[in-house]
Parts: structure tokens; sequence; C-alpha cells
């Protein structure tokens, strides 16, 4: 296949990434980003600390995690400031009488003083002075996070001059503020693992989608790096990355 064609489809797959929650379906079997060989499993974490009479907030919800866990609906809040996944959770989250209300702003939370119980947050933003305010005292906070380096030799592959937007975004860091903060630590982690693209398409769609990460990306672009993708691919039958997460449990 010339380069004209593989331009043509890698077009097509830029123009097809659009998602709904994180709904990855559209590459499956096409990329692996080992996300089940972490060294936890946040929501086995979760289910530690949750019981039915406790208040739950769940930050940047998407709400797929949020309703797997079973919670009563009527002591259960969530947020979300992504537009899609905002319009997602008002349609699902909404009439089962979830307390679900669009979030912007991490440092200023629609929420009174000592609300929850509990607040969790896989993937999402938050401010460590804001949860501390919302906590009950000895409420507890979990988190998993996208860390700095994610994605990183993918980035550097395409977008060789692409800002990293999020520098200083890991585990130490994020420990100091809660520590500043008053906060204990219950628990801690952080891993790297590979991610790996089997064909240049999915790459293209999966930066479209990451798009605070491969910031500038698009096909016309970045079409020479692309080109130096697929090269790698036919090559060694994969192009290859790592991902960079993160786990905090802490008390307040």
């Amino acid at each position: 296949m010339n380069y004209t064609e593989l331009k043509k489809i890698w077009l097509a797959e830029e123009a097809a990434a659009h998602i709904h929650g994180w709904d990855f379906s559209h590459i499956e079997g096409r990329f692996n980003n080992g996300e089940d060989k972490l060294e936890w499993d946040y929501v086995q974490i979760v289910r530690e600390y949750l019981s039915p009479e406790k208040r739950l907030l769940d930050i940047d919800t998407g709400g797929e995690a949020l309703l797997s866990f079973g919670h009563p609906y009527k002591m259960t809040s969530a947020t979300e400031a992504y537009p899609p996944n905002v319009k997602l959770c008002e349609e699902t989250l909404l009439p089962l009488g979830i307390d679900f209300r669009k979030a912007e702003n991490y440092a200023d939370m629609p929420f009174e003083n000592e609300s929850f119980d509990i607040v969790i947050n896989r993937h999402g933003a938050y401010d460590v002075s804001e949860l501390r305010r919302i906590l009950k005292d000895g409420g507890i906070f979990v988190t998993e996070q996208v860390g700095c380096e994610n994605d990183r030799e993918l980035v550097e592959l395409l977008c060789p001059n692409a800002e990293q937007k999020f520098k200083g975004w890991n585990l130490e860091n994020n420990l100091r503020r809660f520590e500043e903060n008053g906060f204990t630590i219950l628990k801690q982690g952080e891993c790297f693992r590979p991610i790996e693209f089997y064909d240049v398409g999915a790459l293209v769609w999966f930066a479209r989608i990451i798009e605070w990460e491969f910031l500038g990306f698009s096909v016309l672009n970045n079409f020479e790096q692309l080109c130096k993708a697929q090269e790698i691919i036919e090559k060694h039958g994969k192009v290859s990355g790592n991902t960079h997460r993160f786990l905090i449990a802490a008390k307040k």
C-alpha cells in the first residue's frame, strides 16, 4: 500500500475520532495499553473504604466506574468537566437519582464544607485544598492518576516539538501536596507499563482523542512523522511507548 492510500485511511481515522465516556472500542485489538497490568486495582481499593452509609463523590466521573460500585444512588454525587461526558452523565446518572453536577473549577467545587466521607477520582483533575474542604474529618480520597510521562515516546515520535503540558505531575510531587495539607497517606504507588499500537490508523485515532498530550497533532501537519511510524510498524510489527500511572489514598 502506498502512502497516498495510507493518507486517506489516516484522514478517515482522524475524522472518526469522537468518543463518549471513555470508550476505546473503535481501536480494540489494534492497540494494548497495559491497563490490566498495573500494580494495584483501583476499583478494589475504593471498595475497601466504601460502605452504604457513606456519602460518595466521584470527580470527573465519566460514569462507568462509578456505577460499577453499586453504591446507593441517594448517597452518591458526581461531577464532570469534559463536555461530551457531561452530556452522557446527564443522560445516565441524573435519571437514577444521582446528584450529578457539571464542575470545571476544581478549586471551587459546588458542595458545602465537609459534605463527603469518601471522594474518588480516576484520571481526572483535583485541588488538594478543596478536597480538604469538602471531606469530612476522617474522610478518604482515592485517586489513580495519569502521570506527566504518559505516552511521551509516542508524543515525541509524532509531535517532536510538543510541550509537556503537565510537567511535574507525578507521585512524589502530589504526595508532598497532600502532606502539606495535613493528609495522612494510606496507600501509594507508581508504575510505567508498555502501550503498543499495531497500525498507524489506530495511533492517529488515539492521538486525536488524547489531544492534550499530542498538542497540535493532525494527519496533514504530522504526515512525515506518521510515515516514520508506519516504517517502524512494518519492521517491528508495532510502535511502542509507556504509560505512566500513580495511585494515592489519603485520609483527612
